[in-house]
């Protein structure tokens, strides 16, 4: 079952702004567009937090079922453990704004 770790909202430059909670740990953070991507492997956001520390990545993905595009998010901080975290961006439950998106963690069992 997917889990939300915060909300962002998608602003006009085409980042997103919001929290990321897990835990003890909440951070404010802004996921903005990568403009210095040259390649394929680098992410298409970055995520910063607000004292504009680097602490993931994003990318541009389609559904393999939905064909709808997504973005996919890799966090990494010694705050987080040894281990990185993946998430995607989604549509909040509940929410009838479309520029508002919940950061939705899918563990594996």
């Amino acid at each position: 079952m997917a889990q939300a770790l915060g909300y962002v909202t998608k602003n006009e430059t085409g980042g997103f702004v919001g929290t990321l909670s897990m835990m003890s740990q909440k951070h404010n953070i802004r996921i903005v567009p990568n403009e210095a991507k040259e390649t394929d492997a680098q992410p298409d956001f970055r995520v910063y937090t607000n004292d504009r520390v680097e602490i993931g990545g994003g990318w541009n993905r389609i559904g393999k079922a939905s064909n709808k595009p997504y973005v996919s998010l890799t966090f990494a901080a010694p705050e987080f453990g040894s281990s990185k975290i993946y998430a995607n961006l989604g549509r909040a439950a509940g929410q009838d704004d479309e520029s508002v998106m919940a950061i939705l963690w899918n563990p594996k069992n």
